[in-house]
């Protein structure tokens, strides 16, 4: 499958307090980890180090293109994406909404129809394309957000507890939405979740944390 993502020797501290210590470890191409643990542990400060959102005092993030490192930083945010666990959306349509990283991103527009009309498919959206986003249960926003970063064609996909303030029947939608992209767009996956059932379900390797280190991986 071949390297795609590195962590080494990670540490991240907040006013003094050690959140993560001395996290190590390498993600293959395609497959879906999962980072569980419980709240504190340390999963969720991780996550957003892995996708480049803070930086860690000390330690390396390296992402891999065939055998090469990718060192520029917008090089790198190209090729990932996060879905927070509460997912924001503009007062306009769903498709619009879906759409937008590509129109920043210059894309053409009937690459952006084509894109944003598959991805809201996909999630079982196309038929609400044209509310209004504000309009959407928590479980469709969700599902929105996931179809919104779906369109940028991601090599990683970061989830931050992607079920965590959905009801039952959305869980086991976007539950099915991962195991799809995992099949469909043979893309990287990392999950980050306290409900170890989940992790079971969804995992090819499970990574646990416990107090700021990664304590075991298992398939």
């Amino acid at each position: 499958m071949g390297l795609i993502l590195s962590i080494s020797n990670i540490y991240k501290s907040y006013n003094g307090v050690h959140v993560l210590k001395d996290c190590s470890f390498s993600f293959d191409r395609s497959g879906i980890y999962i980072l569980t643990g419980h709240n504190g542990s340390g999963k969720s400060t991780l996550l957003r180090i892995c996708a480049l959102l803070e930086n860690p005092d000390k330690g390396e993030i390296n992402c891999f293109s065939g055998n090469n490192i990718v060192k520029k930083d917008m090089e790198l945010r190209r090729r990932i994406t996060l879905v927070l666990p509460k997912v924001g959306v503009f007062n306009t349509t769903v498709f619009k909404n879906a759409a937008y990283g590509l129109k920043i991103r210059g894309i053409k527009y009937n690459e952006i129809e084509e894109r944003v009309n598959k991805a809201l498919d996909f999630v079982g959206l196309m038929h609400k394309k044209n509310q209004n986003a504000l309009t959407l249960s928590s479980g469709e926003v969700q599902r929105l957000g996931i179809a919104r970063a779906m369109v940028i064609e991601p090599e990683i996909f970061f989830l931050d507890e992607p079920t965590a303030s959905v009801d039952k029947e959305n869980t086991e939608i976007i539950e099915d939405i991962i195991l799809n992209i995992r099949r469909n767009a043979k893309s990287t996956i990392v999950i980050t979740t306290h409900d170890m059932s989940q992790a079971k379900r969804l995992s090819d390797i499970m990574l646990i944390m416990s107090e700021g280190k990664i304590i075991e991986s298992c398939k």
